[in-house]
C-alpha cells in the first residue's frame, strides 16, 4: 500500500528494550518535577512541557534544542538508569530529553530541524515511559501510537504532530542524534511489520465547509483561540495536504475581514512548516 510505503519514511519501530531495563527509566522520569520548561509554546496548545537530558550547557531547563557537542545535564548525572540505557545506544547525541504532554494536549502540525545548520544527518528517537491509548503521533496521514517497551524512529522534517486526549500524561524519552554507524547499527531493524495503523480519511469539501463555518460563528462572537483550536485540531481527524489546518484558519478570518489576524496566520503557516516567508514585494509591485 502506497500510503504505508510513504509513512515508513516518516516513522518506524526499530526494536523492543529491556522491560527491567524500562521499568527503572520509568522510575527515575516519574521523580522529574512537573514543572518542566515550556520552550516551543506556540507549537502547542499547552500541556507540552520538557527537561534535557543531554544539551551544551548541562541545564535542564535549556530547552530549545541547536547542532552541538552535547554533554549530560545535572538531571542526567541523578538518574543512572537512564544514564547508562542513553549510553548504550553508542550514539552521538545533539539533545535528549524527558518530555511530557499531559491530557487533551496537542503539539500542532509542524516541521522541525528547519533551524539547524550542521550538514550531518539528524534523527529522533522516542522511548515512550508512560502512554495510554488516546495518545499518538500524526504523519503521512495517518496515527500511530507509540507504544510502550520499544524504542521508535521519527523523521521530524515531515509535517507530524502530536496528541494526548484523554490521559494519564504520556511521558517520553526523546533522544535527537546525528546519523553515524552507531545509528545505522541501532536502527536495522527499523520498520512498521505488525504496527497497527489508523490511516485517516481523507476530507469532503462539504465537511471541510462545516468546520470551517463553525470555526467562523466562534471566531464572530469573539471565541478566537475555541475557533482555532477546532480546525487545527483536524490535522489528527482527516488525512488532508501539508498545511490545509493553516489554510482554514486564514479562510476563516478572510469570511470575516479580519485581515490582520488572516495574515498573522499565513506567517505562522510559514514558521510551523519551515516554508519560505513570502517574498518581499518590489517597489513597482507595492500598491
Amino acid at each position: 500500500m502506497k500510503a504505508l510505503s510513504v509513512l515508513s519514511e516518516q516513522v518506524g519501530r526499530i526494536r523492543a528494550l529491556d522491560p527491567y531495563t524500562l521499568d527503572l527509566v520509568g522510575r527515575e522520569a516519574l521523580t522529574v518535577p512537573k514543572n518542566l520548561a515550556t520552550e516551543y509554546g506556540e507549537y502547542q496548545s499547552g500541556g507540552w512541557k520538557t527537561l534535557s537530558l543531554y544539551n551544551d550547557s548541562g541545564d535542564p531547563m535549556d530547552a530549545t534544542i541547536r547542532d552541538c557537542e552535547a554533554k549530560e545535564t545535572t538531571l542526567l548525572e541523578r538518574m543512572p538508569a537512564t544514564r547508562e540505557l542513553l549510553r548504550s545506544f553508542g550514539l552521538r547525541y545533539m539533545w535528549a530529553r524527558i518530555a511530557r504532554l499531559q491530557p487533551n494536549s496537542f503539539l500542532w502540525e509542524h516541521r522541525d530541524y528547519h533551524e539547524l545548520t550542521d550538514e550531518r544527518q539528524h534523527h529522533r528517537l522516542h522511548i515512550p515511559l508512560v502512554t495510554n491509548r488516546s495518545s499518538a503521533l500524526v504523519t503521512g496521514g495517518a496515527r500511530v501510537h507509540m507504544a510502550h517497551g520499544h524504542l521508535w524512529w521519527l523523521m521530524p522534517t515531515h509535517a507530524h504532530g502530536a496528541c494526548n486526549l484523554t490521559g494519564p500524561d504520556r511521558l517520553h524519552l526523546i533522544m535527537d542524534c546525528y546519523g553515524d554507524e552507531a545509528f545505522e547499527e541501532l536502527t536495522a531493524g527499523l520498520g512498521l511489520d505488525g504496527v497497527p495503523v489508523d490511516l485517516l480519511p481523507e476530507p469532503s469539501k462539504e465537511e471541510l465547509a462545516e468546520h470551517v463555518d463553525l470555526a467562523v460563528m466562534l471566531a464572530g462572537m469573539g471565541y478566537h483561540e475555541a475557533a482555532e483550536h477546532s480546525l487545527l485540531r483536524l490535522f489528527y481527524r482527516y488525512a488532508m495536504p501539508d498545511g490545509t489546518v493553516y489554510d482554514l484558519i486564514v479562510g476563516t478570518y478572510q469570511r470575516l475581514g479580519d485581515e490582520e489576524r488572516a495574515e498573522a496566520w499565513a506567517a505562522k503557516k510559514n514558521v510551523m512548516l519551515c516554508l519560505d516567508p513570502p517574498p518581499t514585494p518590489t517597489e513597482e509591485e507595492q500598491p
